[in-house]
C-alpha cells in the first residue's frame, strides 16, 4: 500500500495528464469538424498552440477557427502549465522513485510465507526488526508516519505503509501467511485494535504486543494476544537484577545478546513420534554429544519442568528450551522435529 500523501500527487499527476490528453482530442477534433483539415495538421496546430511553440499556421483560418483557437489557447496553456509543475514536483521530490521502490517492495511482500509483522517503527519496532534481519527471518513493517517509513526503507525493509489497525494495511503486509504479529505501536489503545483486527484475520496467528499501562495488559490479552510484555516492567527487573545480582545479570545479557558469543537460547518442538520421544534426557546424549543445555521442558499442557534432572522423560509435543551454539541447535531441531 502506497503512502496516502505521494497517491494524491500521483493521481493529481494523472488527471493533469490526462486533461492534456482531452484538450489535444478535442482541439484535433475541431479543427477536422471546423476547418475541414486533416488529422495530423488539426493535431498538429493543436500541440504548437497549446505549447505556445508558435511555428507558421499551415492553412488560413476561418473567424470560427479563430475564436476556436482562442478557446484553445486559454483553456490549454494552463493546462500544460499545471501538468508540467505537476511532473516537476513529483521528479523533484523523489515521489517517482519512492512510488516504484514502495511498489517493487509491495510485490515482495506478496511473496512472502510465514514471516513476522512488525507494526509499529519506532525505537522498539526498529530494535526488533534489527534482530530479525541478523537472524535472516523475513518480516514486514507497518508504520503510518511518513518520517519512520523513510527510515524503514533506507534500512531496506519491507514496508506496509498505513495504519496497523485497518483491515486492508494488514491484508497488503501479508497477515493471513505470517508465522507471528509484534505490535509494539505508540499508544495502548491503538496496540489493541491491532491485535483485534490481526486476531480476526488470522485465527492461528501467533501475537506479541507491547503493554505501557498495567491496566493495558488484561486488554491486549481479551483482544487475543498470546503474550504482553512490558518493557518498563523488564527494564525495571534487570536495573534491581544488575544492582543485586551482578553476575547473574551478565549471565542472562550473555543467554540474550547472541552477539557476545556464538550462544543461542532456542525454543525446539518435539514431534510426537521423534527420536527423542519417550526417551529420559541422560539417554539422548543432547548434552553428550551436542554439548547442549536443556535449560528448560515446556510440557503440552503449559507446565514448565526447569533444570530437568537427567531422568525427566521427554514426551511427544513437549518443547525444549535449549542453549548451545547455533550448529547444534540447528542440528537438534531438525532431529526434534522428524517423526519416525
Amino acid at each position: 500500500m502506497i503512502q496516502p500523501d505521494l497517491i494524491n500527487r500521483s493521481q493529481t499527476v494523472i488527471r493533469a495528464l490526462m486533461a492534456v490528453v482531452f484538450v489535444l482530442v478535442i482541439g484535433t477534433a475541431g479543427y477536422v469538424f471546423i476547418e475541414g483539415w486533416s488529422v495530423l495538421d488539426s493535431f498538429f496546430m493543436t500541440v504548437i498552440t497549446i505549447t505556445t511553440i508558435g511555428f507558421e499556421v499551415l492553412h488560413p483560418l476561418s473567424r470560427n477557427g479563430v475564436l476556436f483557437t482562442l478557446f484553445i489557447v486559454f483553456a490549454g496553456i494552463g493546462i500544460v502549465g499545471y501538468s508540467a509543475l505537476a511532473v516537476a514536483r513529483m521528479l523533484v521530490e523523489g515521489d517517482v522513485e519512492r512510488i516504484i521502490t514502495r511498489r517493487r517492495t509491495m510485490k515482495e511482500i506478496q511473496k512472502l510465507r510465514n514471516h513476522f509483522v512488525v507494526c509499529g517503527f519506532g525505537r522498539m519496532g526498529s530494535f526488533i526488526c534489527q534482530e530479525l534481519r541478523e537472524r535472516s527471518l523475513p518480516f514486514v513493517v507497518i508504520e503510518h508516519e511518513p518520517e519512520r517509513q523513510d527510515k524503514a526503507l533506507q534500512a531496506g525493509f519491507n514496508l506496509s505503509p498505513g495504519d496497523a489497525t485497518e483491515e486492508d494495511v494488514m491484508l497488503q503486509a501479508g497477515i493471513k501467511h505470517a508465522r507471528a504479529l509484534v505490535a509494539v505501536l505508540d499508544s495502548d489503545a491503538a496496540n489493541v485494535y491491532t491485535v483485534l483486527t490481526a486476531r480476526e484475520l488470522n485465527p492461528q496467528l501467533e501475537i506479541i504486543a507491547r503493554a505501557g499501562e498495567e491496566s493495558a495488559q488484561k486488554k491486549l490479552l481479551r483482544a487475543g494476544a498470546n503474550r504482553v510484555i512490558s518493557p518498563y516492567k523488564i527494564g525495571g527487573i534487570r536495573l534491581v537484577m544488575g544492582i543485586l545480582k551482578p553476575a547473574v545479570m551478565s549471565f542472562l545479557e550473555v543467554a540474550f545478546d547472541h552477539k557476545q558469543l556464538d550462544l543461542e537460547l532456542e525454543q525446539i518442538g518435539v514431534a510426537e513420534r521423534s527420536v527423542y520421544s519417550e526417551q529420559r534426557l541422560v539417554d539422548t546424549g543432547i548434552r553428550r554429544d551436542m554439548d547442549l543445555i536443556i535449560i528448560a521442558i515446556k510440557k503440552q499442557d503449559g507446565q514448565m519442568v526447569f533444570n530437568p534432572g537427567p531422568y525427566t522423560v521427554i514426551e511427544g509435543g513437549d518443547t525444549l528450551i535449549a542453549m548451545g551454539d547455533k550448529s547444534s541447535l540447528a542440528v537438534l531441531e531438525q532431529k526434534a522435529g522428524e517423526n519416525l
